[in-house]
């Protein structure tokens, strides 16, 4: 069993710049396919941003693109979302996941891929 436990959230002014962290445990994380989502109130859940197990090949959103940079530390066991120029448009909560497969690329934007999620931080973005 994978568990997921994110933390680093919080306020941050727009401009501003945030990393979340996610703790995995059961599995080492290479060995997953990990993944960023986040959901704004009213709004359904979106992919953000994502790795693919074994090489790490890292995947975004084009509405994060050149703003938010996904990796992990095989050593810790950690992955990480570094979120860059944040806008008000990006507060939501934010939620780390993983698949246990090897999900093909065209797949890796669905939260149904993923069969482990952490319970999610909150990043607010206002001035």
């Amino acid at each position: 069993q994978v568990q997921l436990v994110e933390s680093g959230g919080g306020l941050v002014q727009p401009g501003g710049s945030l990393r979340l962290s996610c703790a995995a445990s059961g599995r080492t994380v290479s060995s997953l396919a990990m993944a960023w989502f986040r959901q704004a109130p009213g709004r359904e859940r979106e992919f953000v941003a994502g790795l693919k197990r074994g090489m790490g090949t890292t995947y975004a959103a084009n509405s994060v693109k050149g703003r938010f940079t996904v990796s992990r530390d095989n050593g810790k066991n950690m992955a990480y979302l570094q979120m860059n120029a944040l806008e008000p448009e990006d507060t939501a909560v934010y939620s780390c996941a993983a698949s246990s497969g090897s999900p093909i690329v065209s797949s890796l934007p669905y939260a149904s891929t993923y069969d482990y999620w952490g319970q999610g931080t909150q990043v607010t973005v206002s001035s």
